[in-house]
């Protein structure tokens, strides 16, 4: 057996892997199973193998990328699954205590590449969010909703559409922030502005939404001007530290979706200090972010290098550490453990169904390369240890009702029912 076989064997027990080798020889592994899928794959090469054996997620990656790891029965999505599927984050069984040396190897990684100053940090976001607007058009929503959806098939059915897992998730972050018409609405990485104009057109309140992306900032702003409402929905480039020390007054609102991910743990509380001095001392703030339902954890070799530099999902006990510093109160948390993982993978099969204007865009490589990142994620969140948090904070206990009943009367007025 090769040396890659001995690792594939020690990995799949359930579903079954086809290996060809550069030489012609084959390696079987695993036996079929219900839920999980067959997959055969060639390699190119014989330096496929030293290449994946030294970094196995960079490894299979670049070698995917390149076009010397090859497909042949099956997809990268069914290829992710099979791998992550048989080695679940939830262990079963009796839980040990995790050697000294772990520890400290954990939160040593969990430091490393994650100052994100300013100039880095808009850099950062230029590498993921600036690739151009064409292609976040391709895959996403008509809204363009760049976060995890909201997947209510008790109501909706199980052929419920992106667009309303979407629009879904919208009124279920308005419905946590307890709007009242006239407030004034802060969001911190406003994506291309879709929600603050939502939140705007159902609350009726004034919105400032920033970006350190130039391609987002653009639309978002043709966005508002197209809708007439551009002096109430305005969009800045501007980092959240600098809106903190700038004289722009206090906001009885903010919201966060999906930015708190790049961070960076050096800054969790430069971050949460800032949010806490935009706030009225009776504001309150709704934080979406991917996170980790372990402990801390660092960041792979693929992701930082080719999808997103300087990135780094929180787990829930650095993040509520970071905010206790600034005395804000936790007042509500939900945990979305499958939704992105649903959210996911209907942006793969978009992705996969625009394969020849995505490679008109760029090129054959970088279509291996987006569906390598999207199959990835979706097997974290499927089978690995990432999920969706949702965090309201508030500067003072008095501020909202005393029991949640608020959180869904305001969801239903916000649907329309």
């Amino acid at each position: 057996m090769s040396i890659i076989g001995k690792y594939l064997g020690s990995v799949i027990k359930k579903g079954e892997l086809t290996l060809t080798h550069a030489d012609g020889s084959q390696e079987t592994f695993g036996a079929p199973a219900d839920g999980f899928p067959n997959v055969s794959i060639r390699l190119a090469d014989k330096g496929v193998v030293r290449q994946i054996m030294l970094d196995p997620r960079l490894g299979a990656a670049e070698t995917f990328m390149d076009g010397r790891l090859i497909i042949e029965q099956g997809d990268i999505m069914e290829l992710i699954q099979l791998l992550r599927s048989n080695t679940p984050w939830e262990r079963h069984g009796v839980i040990r205590e995790s050697s000294p040396l772990t520890r400290i190897k954990n939160t040593i990684a969990a430091k490393l590449d994650q100052y994100n100053k300013q100039g880095r940090s808009q850099k950062n976001v230029a590498h993921h969010y600036d690739l151009g607007n064409d292609l976040y058009r391709l895959f996403l929503d008509e809204d363009l909703q760049y976060t995890c959806a909201y997947w209510d098939f008790d109501r909706h059915g199980p052929d419920m559409t992106l667009e309303q897992a979407q629009a879904d998730k919208k009124a279920h972050i308005a419905a946590k922030l307890d709007l009242k018409p006239g407030q004034r609405v802060v969001d911190i990485g406003c994506g291309w502005g879709g929600l603050a104009l939502y939140l705007h057109k159902k609350a009726d309140v004034d919105v400032l939404g920033i970006t350190l992306s130039e391609e987002q900032l653009a639309l978002a702003r043709q966005r508002a001007e197209a809708a007439g409402v551009a002096d109430r929905v305005k969009f800045e480039l501007i980092d959240y530290r600098d809106l903190a020390k700038r004289d722009a007054g206090q906001f009885d609102r903010i919201v966060s979706v999906g930015m708190f991910e790049a961070v960076g743990t050096p800054h969790f509380e430069e971050f949460f200090r800032s949010v806490a001095n935009l706030m009225t001392d009776d504001g309150v703030m709704l934080l979406h972010t991917i996170g980790r339902m372990g402990g801390p954890g660092k960041t792979d070799a693929f992701t930082r290098k080719y999808i997103f530099p300087g990135g780094y999902i929180p787990a829930l006990s650095e993040t509520l550490a970071a905010s206790e510093k600034s005395r804000l109160i936790s007042t509500d948390i939900e945990t979305l453990r499958l939704h992105y993982a649903y959210t996911l993978r209907e942006w793969y099969k978009r992705t996969v169904a625009q394969k020849d204007e995505i490679i008109a865009l760029y090129d054959e490589k970088f279509f291996r390369m987006w569906t390598f990142y999207l199959a990835g994620a979706t097997a974290a969140f499927e089978s690995g240890g990432m999920c969706n948090y949702q965090i309201q904070f508030a500067r003072d206990r008095h501020t909202l009702p005393l029991t949640r009943d608020y959180l869904m009367e305001n969801e239903k007025t916000l649907r329309g029912e």
